[in-house]
């Protein structure tokens, strides 16, 4: 079974999970509140660029086409 990385790396939820396990992990190894803020909030700002020129990479590519 191939892995859709495109689909998988726009997935909102999929980067809301990540940020919940990595939260999670520091809060279980003794890491406090303020950390696993930040770290979530910085795993959720690179969802955000990483989404944004995931889609306008493929917007772009679908222009390129129009022009040929």
């Amino acid at each position: 079974m191939k892995i859709d990385w495109k689909r998988k790396l726009t997935s909102r939820k999929w980067w809301v999970s990540v940020a919940a396990l990595v939260s999670g992990l520091i809060l279980a190894f003794g890491g406090g509140d303020e950390v696993a803020t930040t770290v979530s909030g910085c795993i959720m700002a690179t969802a955000a660029v990483v989404g944004y020129t995931i889609g306008e990479g493929l917007a772009d590519g679908g222009h390129s086409n129009d022009d040929n």
